[in-house]
């Protein structure tokens, strides 16, 4: 059995990290079953979540873990897709993964009172006389990295712009389709989900979230997801949250 590593459950998610999220769902879509494990970054090959382990194989990265699923299994996430359609998707995903991302990241770990509320206490565990130390490191790490990204090197309304840019193509692409692109749920969608859900997660409160909730075609989407991918899981509608 695929043995999948990740954050686990958190910040109103069923999985704290979008990639892991990605993962996780392209592993139902596929219809091979997986048991999960916790695990933190310097346990991966690549330093990165989320990572497989798979007949004593381990594949690092979600892209990469869904070509081994591609290729090992034979699945296809875009089958029915044209071949200009393939290439669209591919486009999106890496706009999520490179643009969306960026600004949830800055969402989280930049605005101070959500750090605090959210990813500080993955340090809870550390020794005391380490703990804050770890904290102010592991935030600094994150904002140099938001700023090697391009957005945060704006100011903080000019970056939710550029976010939202993003996210009103994602909802010109979706339109009143139930997928990403068209009828049936295809890679895409397992990465557009993992992102929208944590930008849109009631946990947090932000510009970004504020923004992204009047995409009404955007937050159903994330709500019909999280039915299909995660029954069991107790999300928060945001049209019941509000």
């Amino acid at each position: 059995m695929i043995t999948l590593y990740g954050f686990g459950a958190g910040f109103g998610l069923p999985e704290i990290s979008p990639f892991v999220t990605k993962t996780e769902v392209q592993l139902k879509m596929a219809g091979l079953s997986c048991r999960k494990e916790r695990a933190m970054p310097p346990a991966s090959p690549k330093g990165q979540l989320p990572f497989i382990e798979d007949d004593g194989e381990r594949i690092a990265d979600s892209t990469f873990i869904r070509a081994h699923i591609e290729r090992k299994y034979g699945f296809d996430f875009d089958a029915g897709l044209s071949l200009q359609a393939r290439a669209q998707a591919w486009a999106f995903e890496r706009m999520i993964e490179h643009h969306v991302y960026w600004a949830l990241i800055g969402a989280r770990w930049v605005d101070p009172v959500n750090f605090a509320k959210g990813p500080a206490h993955f340090f809870d565990g550390a020794p005391a006389h380490r703990r804050d130390k770890l904290r102010e490191d592991a935030q600094f790490r994150v904002a140099e990295n938001y700023l090697l990204s391009g957005l945060g090197r704006h100011a903080p309304d000019d970056d939710v712009e550029l976010a939202v840019r993003s996210l009103l193509a994602l909802s010109v692409q979706l339109g009143g389709k139930p997928y990403l692109m068209g009828e049936m749920p295809c890679g895409v969608d397992a990465t557009a989900f993992g992102a929208l859900a944590g930008v849109l997660t009631p946990f947090f409160e932000s510009r970004l979230r504020d923004r992204a909730e009047h995409f009404g075609n955007l937050t159903a989407y994330v709500d019909r997801m999280m039915t299909q991918y995660y029954p069991d899981f107790a999300w928060t509608p945001l049209r019941a949250a509000a």
